[in-house]
């Protein structure tokens, strides 16, 4: 019988593919080698899951088991852009892993991490770092694609673009032709592969930055459907569900987001949302306790020392009050918070009226956060 012709592998690897080769157990313990290799597995799993993503399988990736990774050569032989590699070392009872992904075509280190687990359950351990490298690796693979010429408008294309402009849109101030813009890069994609979860994430993304809260929240919701590991998915969720008036489900959400992601670069953020919740709720303490957090977190950012002004106004501490407003106001962008009326206009655009929430929500930061702000001392106008 004429023998099977080979395989072909394509002349340009897929944008979003890679192998997670086997990682090596430092440990000196050979009875830690199921351990290693069921992470291996599990992690491959979950970057399969990731609707786009192209990856080798866990027992083609075992063939290299033991031997030197050379990520040019594993890349061109498997036809993928991504090689992630990394080793697991358990000394008493903890477990230190460390990944690192590489480029391919280069051999340039993409992304590093190290984490450090509690080891009495190593199920529970490898299921956590299996998700956070799962959830960090997703979000860089496509800050380091979305960067990349292309020449075709696959799905793919409109997906990358339309995350990144939702991303920036949602991160300044947009005029109608911005908005309309990343609208039609989050629809084209949604269209083009209406299950992706990274289509809704963009989609939501224009919509929370328009003021559409459940709107958006129905898109991170589906977002998170496709992809149970997508951290900042929960944290904007979590503050769709507050402005809609469901506050009580805000905090969990943002609890999940933070263990799913404890170290990015954005966490005040989502301490600020968790610190929000409570003050709203008229939880003086737990929301300065967050806010703390948040401040600690971003200590040149001027909202935590806002918000911290009104919880320790309504607190009583009329000292730390006008300290963290001062304070506030003597940093970049902080004259907008001179006054109330400078500050709820701020707050307002154009074609989202309701970017303090609905009518509910809106009166419980009249009650608090602007109440707070007044015994800090500000002025109405």
């Amino acid at each position: 019988m004429p023998s099977a012709p080979p395989i072909s592998q394509p002349a340009v690897a897929p944008r979003l593919s890679i192998v997670v080769l086997p990682f090596a157990n430092l440990s000196n313990d050979p009875e830690q080698e199921y351990f290693v290799d069921a992470l291996t597995e599990d992690l491959t799993a979950d970057l399969s899951r990731i609707e786009g993503m192209f990856v080798i399988a866990y027992g083609t990736a075992c063939t290299f088991k033991g031997k030197a990774a050379d990520a040019k050569r594993i890349g061109h032989e498997l036809g993928v852009r991504y090689v992630l590699e990394g080793s697991v070392r358990k000394f008493g009872p903890r477990v230190r892993v460390n990944a690192q992904l590489i480029d391919a075509e280069t051999a340039a280190h993409v992304w590093a991490e190290l984490f450090d687990r509690d080891a009495d359950d190593l199920f529970e351990a490898q299921d956590e770092i299996a998700g956070r490298i799962a959830v960090e690796l997703n979000l860089n693979l496509l800050a380091a694609e979305a960067a990349k010429p292309t020449k075709n408008s696959t799905a793919l294309e409109y997906l990358l673009q339309a995350r990144v402009t939702a991303r920036v849109m949602a991160a300044m101030p947009a005029d109608a032709a911005d908005i309309e813009r990343a609208r039609a890069l989050a629809e084209g994609a949604l269209a083009a592969s209406p299950r992706d979860p990274l289509a809704h994430y963009a989609r939501a993304q224009v919509l929370r930055a328009l003021g559409h809260w459940q709107e958006a929240a129905s898109d991170y919701e589906a977002c998170i459907a496709g992809n149970r590991n997508f951290a900042t998915a929960y944290a904007h969720l979590a503050q769709c569900r507050m402005l809609s008036g469901a506050i009580d489900e805000a905090i969990p959400l943002a609890e999940r987001a933070i263990r799913l992601s404890p170290r990015d670069p954005n966490i005040g953020d989502v301490y600020i949302r968790i610190g929000i919740a409570h003050l709203l709720q008229s939880r003086h303490d737990e929301a300065i306790a967050w806010l703390e957090r948040a401040r600690a977190a971003a200590p040149a950012g001027v909202p935590p020392r806002v918000w911290l002004a009104a919880a320790y106004g309504l607190a009583g501490n009329h000292d730390q009050a006008t300290s963290e407003l001062a304070q506030a106001r003597g940093l970049p962008t902080g004259d907008r918070y001179s006054t109330l009326g400078r500050l709820r206009a701020a707050g307002y655009h154009p074609t989202a009226p309701e970017n303090w929430g609905v009518p509910k929500i809106r009166a419980l930061f009249e009650a608090t956060f602007f109440a707070g702000l007044r015994k800090a001392g500000m002025t109405e106008e």
